[in-house]
């Protein structure tokens, strides 16, 4: 006869050998056990209901309760159990035992920094055990409101008490106002929701080769081909993971998506020269590239690859996905230079923290894409859309974006003028709240050493690089604190260039 699912063998429960037909034994019955009747198997994880309520439960199943089989999984106000501090479902607390356990159940994918985040106010975290850091990773700048922003609480908690998922089989009103919202505000005509960045790249992907291929016979030979450029980072599923251009990312899963050109970042005549060979569908460059190292295109570089691509009939993508959205003090990052992409992918802050993506399309390319082409069961829900919505609402204001500006310029005069005339640091560079700290040695003993000094920061490049992410919201005393600390941190790089030599 068919069972419930089994738990692991260690917390196999005893089997049940007998069970009376009165309603008080089934309502005083506590534990975690398997119940066998005749034709029914229960797997019990509280308080059971009245036998009366049972026969109603099992009347609803198809079939019929009398002579019939039900199978069924009771749980009724289920409560895990109790197995004290060392027990192997629970403990209590310290930061010590969250990363015993972590390392235990968990797929070694990540190297953590040792520290359990617990809860977040503003630009503050604080761990399991108390201590205190200014925030200035935002979750790789994903928290652009900081931690419990009000008005983006509030979004979430009524959406959560009036619907959160019904997939794209059906219209929600929460994800049209937010499409309304990202077309009014960029050069997009339609767009497409995914759950990260990397899905937003490779809907980017798909889009770009389905347009290549909806282009009239004889206008041209078949482009599937893609460029992309030195210290890029598009994402890790497959098809992003083929556009970025770390090969350590790479190799452990080649042979991932063929077709992939890399070229040098700001290199003009090799862009145009390879675009206008006509097999290149698409070209997805960073306007700022933020895991590369902090580095910013030039205007004659995006301008010459738009008008390459316009020449030869390739599509133009922006990757936004952490450098738009208000970081760089304007909206999106590719507005100062005055150039527009065909696809634009978003994601990071535009929810506030919840899973979210974009892409952003032109009419001419949405017009190639048909139903069946891509789709997602999570995306764009109602939940993460309103959510969006009030991220969206609040960060493409003038006047916030001013202020993301004017403390962003603020910021980076601060590093020069305090951090310049380290003989370690090479370059202070960024735009608005994307700030990079270019080093001649490893960043990462002063990312130790300001994280024990209560200051969270990130790096990127080849590791030689501090990466300054913090959320939009930070006020000009969190900034000048972020100094102080980084300043006073700054001697362990001398400790590791004298070990390093």
């Amino acid at each position: 006869m068919p069972t419930c699912p089994r738990l692991s063998p260690k917390l196999q429960p005893k089997p049940l050998k007998t069970l009376g037909d009165s309603s008080s034994s089934l309502k005083h019955y506590r534990s975690t056990e398997t119940v066998t009747m005749p034709s029914i198997h229960l797997l019990l994880n509280n308080t059971l209901p009245s036998a009366s309520d049972l026969r109603l439960s099992f009347s609803r199943l198809n079939g019929s309760f009398n002579g019939g089989r039900a199978i069924a999984c009771v749980k009724a106000g289920v409560q895990a159990p109790d197995l004290g501090n060392s027990g192997k479902l629970g403990f209590r607390g310290t930061s010590k035992e969250v990363m015993e356990a972590e390392g235990r159940v968990m797929v070694g994918t990540y190297a953590r920094a040792p520290v359990v985040i617990s809860h977040g106010e503003g630009c503050k975290l604080y761990d399991a055990d108390g201590r205190e850091y200014l925030d200035m990773a935002a979750g790789i700048a994903v928290n652009a409101l900081g931690h419990g922003d009000p008005d983006w609480l509030k979004a979430v908690v009524d959406q959560a008490n009036t619907l959160t998922h019904v997939s794209n089989i059906f219209y929600s009103i929460p994800q049209v106002e937010l499409a309304e919202r990202l077309v009014a505000c960029s050069f997009a005509d339609r767009v497409f929701f995914s759950n990260s960045g990397t899905e937003a790249n490779e809907a980017a992907i798909k889009f770009s080769r389905k347009f290549q291929r909806f282009l009239p016979p004889d206008q041209k030979k078949l482009a599937t081909e893609f460029i992309s450029f030195s210290n890029s980072f598009h994402g890790r599923t497959i098809g992003a993971l083929a556009l970025t251009s770390k090969e350590h990312y790479r190799s452990p899963f080649e042979p991932v998506m063929p077709g992939v050109t890399f070229l040098e970042y700001g290199n003009i005549h090799a862009a145009r020269e390879l675009i206008q060979s006509g097999k290149i569908a698409a070209v997805f460059v960073e306007p700022i590239q933020g895991e590369g190292g902090i580095h910013s295109a030039t205007k004659e570089f995006l301008q010459s690859l738009r008008s390459a691509c316009d020449d030869a009939g390739s599509l133009l993508v922006f990757d936004e996905v952490q450098c738009g959205l208000g970081r760089t003090g304007y909206l999106w990052a590719h507005e100062p230079y005055g150039i527009f992409p065909d696809i634009m992918t978003l994601a990071k802050p535009l929810a506030g923290g919840l899973p979210i993506g974009a892409v952003l399309v032109t009419e001419r390319v949405a017009s190639a894409i048909k139903y069946g082409d891509h789709g997602s069961t999570f995306a764009g829900g109602p939940l993460v859309c309103k959510a969006a919505v009030a991220v969206l609402d609040k960060i493409s204001k003038p006047a916030f974006l001013d202020s993301v500006s004017k403390k962003g310029q603020h910021f980076k005069e601060l590093l020069i003028q305090n951090l310049g005339g380290n003989q370690h640091v090479k370059e202070v560079r960024g735009l608005g709240l994307l700030i990079g700290i270019e080093l001649d040695v490893p960043a990462s003993p002063l990312v130790e050493a300001c994280r024990n000094s209560g200051l969270l920061i990130l790096t990127a490049g080849k590791g030689n690089v501090i990466r300054l992410v913090p959320p939009l919201i930070i006020s000009g005393e969190e900034l000048e604190l972020a100094v102080q600390i980084l300043l006073k941190c700054l001697p362990v790089l001398d400790e590791s260039f004298s070990k390093s030599n």
